[in-house]
């Protein structure tokens, strides 16, 4: 036998004791609800978002249930830029008027959205796994009352109100769509982008980690996976903090450990959690099948969170 056939038949074995040590994980989330957030410039990247495909179709297949919310900031604003249109940010969160709103549904609900679905559909034709593109205004998915924010007058300390113009927040979700989708005979993954309606019918942005914490705490998921552009939530060293309970991830943000944009992350995996969420996992999404290392084997890939 030559050692090229060793090395092959080698790397068989090594494949099929993978399987073996994934089986008790694969037994813990079979028929569970896992709501992955997918955003961060990993987007962007064809190839990345490819594989990003692919893992949301072995998930099905393995008997999860993924439900994908996206964002798309850099994107908004690449077409914004493009348009003429300036942006700016208040707390992290696009001031949008009217004409920035309807780029923003179109990139999100439009581009992005089928985009995605599309790579899910591809990646899983063999098996026929689907995937499905929607939004907040599909089915009353997610209804939305208007964000308010204030913010101290540096002359004055006066407290001002700042008008975001059409951001929302999820203030009533109905799931009945999703889980008619996951449940199906079929095999579909909704992919869910971050637009809903306010009452009076008014089309709103929202952001896409306030939407995955909402709709995975309605859906009552074991797992909430938060994709982002860093490892985790790090230490003041710059190590990995590979787990946090609720009250530790308080103590992160009031300590000034968890910084910029780890604040808001951490604070949707605290409500998710509140709403019903068994666990919430920020993670790199930049790193090929970083949610099946997460899911699947012993040590994970980012920072739990829970109770």
């Amino acid at each position: 036998m030559s050692d090229d056939s060793q090395g092959g038949e080698g790397q068989g074995w090594a494949t099929a004791r993978t399987l073996a040590e994934a089986l008790p994980y694969i037994q813990t989330y079979d028929r569970s609800t896992v709501v992955i957030k997918y955003g961060g410039h990993a987007m962007g990247e064809e190839q990345v978002a490819k594989l990003f495909a692919a893992d949301a179709v072995l998930l099905k297949m393995l008997g999860v249930h993924p439900v994908v919310v996206h964002g798309g900031g850099p994107q908004i604003s690449a077409m914004l830029e493009r348009a003429g249109v300036k942006s700016t940010f208040v707390d992290g969160l696009r001031v949008t008027d009217e004409a920035t709103m309807e780029v923003a549904e179109m990139v999100l609900s439009g581009a992005i959205n089928k985009e995605i679905a599309n790579w899910i559909t591809l990646a899983g034709a063999e098996a026929d796994v689907r995937g499905v593109g929607l939004s907040g205004k599909d089915a009353r998915l997610i209804t939305v009352e208007k964000v308010t924010r204030t913010k101290k007058d540096p002359d004055s300390e006066i407290e001002r109100m700042v008008d975001l113009g059409f951001v929302g927040e999820p203030k009533r979700i109905d799931p009945k769509l999703i889980e008619a989708l996951i449940y199906a005979d079929e095999d579909y993954i909704p992919v869910v982008a971050p637009i809903g309606v306010s009452a009076a019918g008014d089309t709103y942005n929202i952001n896409a980690d306030t939407v995955a914490g909402a709709l995975a705490g309605a859906l009552k998921a074991k797992r909430m996976l938060l994709l982002t552009d860093v490892a985790g939530v790090l230490d003041k060293a710059g190590e990995l903090i590979r787990q946090l309970t609720v009250k530790e991830a308080r103590a992160a943000i009031s300590r000034g450990v968890a910084t910029g944009g780890m604040i808001p992350k951490l604070e949707t995996a605290i409500h998710a959690i509140e709403a019903g969420v068994e666990a919430v996992v920020v993670l790199d999404g930049r790193r090929p099948h970083a949610m099946l290392v997460e899911l699947f084997t012993e040590h994970g890939a980012g920072t739990l969170v829970c109770k």
